[in-house]
């Protein structure tokens, strides 16, 4: 994203994105940033840890931290339960499983179509997010990771 809140032109056109809901709110991430997709699975509580940090699970040999998204965006808590999902996802500098109500979608979307968060939004939301995604009478908050998980510092995660 450049300075104006758009996406910076990378000669890409188009992008791969997953799609999930948190409560009754639509979200996507880019299929680039996921590893993988699990069903729910109870984690292991860390002691003193952030009220969005659920715990760690086990995922073949590493541990990783399971957020809580809903709480980390500011959001009601999600309350985990059969149809809840963890998307196991990297950013910049970590391993991190983000904790959602369901995944909906894999689309591929025209970046072009992606707009800015108005500015009515706040800096905190303008700054979490790429833009705003229309999707038939729809919308999708399309998320930047690196924002979101930005200044934890790799102590937490894998």
């Amino acid at each position: 994203m450049n300075a104006s809140g758009h996406i910076a032109a990378s000669g890409q056109e188009a992008a791969d994105i997953i799609a999930f809901q948190l409560g009754e709110e639509a979200f996507c991430v880019r299929t680039t940033r996921v590893r993988e997709i699990r069903g729910w699975i109870p984690c292991m509580p860390l002691p003193k840890s952030p009220p969005d940090v659920m715990g760690v699970i086990n995922l073949r040999g590493a541990v990783i931290p399971i957020v809580d998204l809903s709480l980390r965006l500011g959001l009601s808590q999600t309350q985990a339960n059969e149809r809840s999902a963890i998307i196991v996802t990297e950013t910049a500098d970590k391993v991190v499983g983000l904790l959602v109500d369901r995944v909906t979608d894999m689309l591929n979307i025209s970046l072009r179509d992606i707009q800015p968060v108005p500015a009515a939004g706040g800096a905190m939301a303008r700054a979490c997010a790429e833009g705003i995604l229309t999707v038939g009478d729809g919308m999708i908050c399309f998320l930047d990771l690196d924002a979101i998980f930005a200044g934890d510092g790799a102590s937490w995660a894998a």
